[in-house]
């Protein structure tokens, strides 16, 4: 089988645990392939959490969960020194927290404070973690999946700007089609007849390796990007930044304009969502599939915007409208 034969197997693998969420599931291939991090929005219950452990279920991967509260400390995330006493003396040994996995499911992450929330940075950003002043590398696949409750907002804490910028895209999650959940509800039947038969063996799952993921990294890394596509890329971004030589309604909704890692984002997005559909080059339908998710969580709405309900996918909508195709 040939790379992307692998990643078409771990997609369609993940979607039979997943129904009515194609859209969320190839956001996640494309978030393991661009390797970045995630943060996903939706209501509790509508399958975050079973489609990251399905992509970790059928991939080798250590999967690790977080549930974010607040009364939890960094060391609770990050590990911490423990110290240890033996008859050949006493020592400071590093206890690993749950951090240290390939794909780790911060749960609810606002609930927790900012310094917890802080903690993550570093090994979100830079793939390390220093506790007592020794830095410990992350695993070569490392994937951070945020989720958070777009409804419930007391006792939280929002995340800052800062930490925001760090997510690769932020993933919205919808309530699935009667027929989608018709299917949920028959799929849950099965598996819990299923579960009554424990003294039958199960089949293991067939797990893709990481080296498949790490070589269809190096292929992507090679997709080819035409000039006039980087420079839609850099108008799209400029755009948000000046808004009021765009357009009046733009400069009306827009105070905070995206940063030039928006650019890199989108830039590694489109080119994943090339190499999945089967193509060695980068077309401007591939950034306009992903802009929506690489940008709703770095601009910076006005009052006006706000007051009159205006979300920032509306806003992505108009700047659409009005950059130029090249």
């Amino acid at each position: 089988m040939s790379t992307r034969d692998d990643i078409t197997a771990l997609e369609a693998a993940i979607g039979e645990s997943i129904i009515g969420q194609r859209q969320v599931i190839r956001r996640l291939l494309i978030g393991l392939l661009a390797n970045g991090n995630l943060l996903l929005e939706g209501l509790p219950g509508l399958a975050k959490t079973r489609a990251i452990k399905a992509m970790s279920r059928h991939l080798e991967a250590d999967f690790s969960r977080i549930q974010f509260t607040p009364d939890l400390l960094p060391s609770d995330v990050t590990g911490s020194e423990i110290y240890h006493q033996s008859e050949a003396g006493s020592v400071f040994r590093f206890n690993p927290g749950p951090l240290f996995a390939n794909l780790v499911l911060a749960d609810e992450i606002n609930r927790a404070p900012a310094k917890v929330q802080s903690a993550l940075l570093e090994a979100m950003e830079e793939r390390q973690v220093t506790v007592a002043g020794t830095t410990h590398k992350m695993p070569d696949l490392f994937m951070v999946l945020a989720t958070q409750n777009p409804v419930e907002q007391e006792g939280t804490y929002p995340l800052p700007e800062a930490q925001l910028d760090r997510f690769l895209m932020h993933v919205l999650i919808t309530y699935p089609s009667v027929e989608d959940e018709v299917e949920v509800v028959r799929l849950v039947r099965r598996e819990e007849a299923a579960a009554q038969h424990r003294d039958e063996p199960r089949p293991e799952p067939q797990q893709i390796s990481q080296q498949s993921i790490f070589a269809a990294r190096r292929e992507i890394a090679e997709m080819h990007v035409a000039e006039p596509v980087e420079r839609y890329i850099a108008d799209l971004v400029n755009a948000t930044r000046y808004p009021q030589q765009v357009s009046e309604e733009l400069g009306r909704w827009l105070e905070l304009g995206a940063s030039p890692r928006a650019s890199l984002a989108l830039d590694r997005c489109s080119r994943t969502c090339a190499w999945l559909a089967g193509r060695d080059y980068v077309d401007p339908n591939d950034v306009q599939e992903v802009v929506h998710d690489v940008l709703r969580h770095r601009l910076g709405l006005s009052f006006e915007a706000q007051g009159e309900g205006i979300s920032a996918d509306a806003v992505i909508d108009e700047l659409l409208s009005r950059v130029a195709l090249p």
